[in-house]
């Protein structure tokens, strides 16, 4: 059983940071690949970020230069830094993890999902 608990969500002022974090109830390392989606009220969820288990990245031109998706192995945890947050980055942020081989990461077939962690940006 593969457990992913998200935290570090929570209320920033439009400009601000924040860091989500994603531990994972097993190594990373066994995981081919994982990443962050967001979902918006009413909105389709969304992919925000992908690192596979070498280091590869991935962003969707909506986040890049914006988001920064990180992992440390040592501490089965994987995170997102935000920066310039704007209000339309508000969304509950999911992490998500998949041990299938990586062919496209923009179109990654994840195997497991946390619960998320809700981010709002608002003053």
């Amino acid at each position: 059983q593969v457990l992913l608990v998200e935290s570090g969500g929570g209320l920033v002022q439009p400009g601000g940071s924040l860091r989500l974090s994603c531990v994972a109830s097993v190594s990373v390392a066994r995981f081919n690949a994982m990443g962050w989606y967001r979902q918006a009220p009413g909105k389709l969820r969304e992919l925000v970020a992908v690192i596979t288990s070498g280091g590869m990245t991935y962003y969707p031109d909506s986040v890049k230069a914006q988001f920064t998706i990180s992992k440390n192995n040592a501490k089965s945890t994987i995170y997102l830094q935000m920066n310039s947050l704007k209000p339309e980055d508000t969304a509950v942020y999911y992490c998500a993890a998949g041990t299938k081989p990586v062919r496209t990461m923009a179109n990654y077939e994840f195997e497991w999902w946390g619960k998320g962690t809700q981010v709002t940006v608002s003053l």
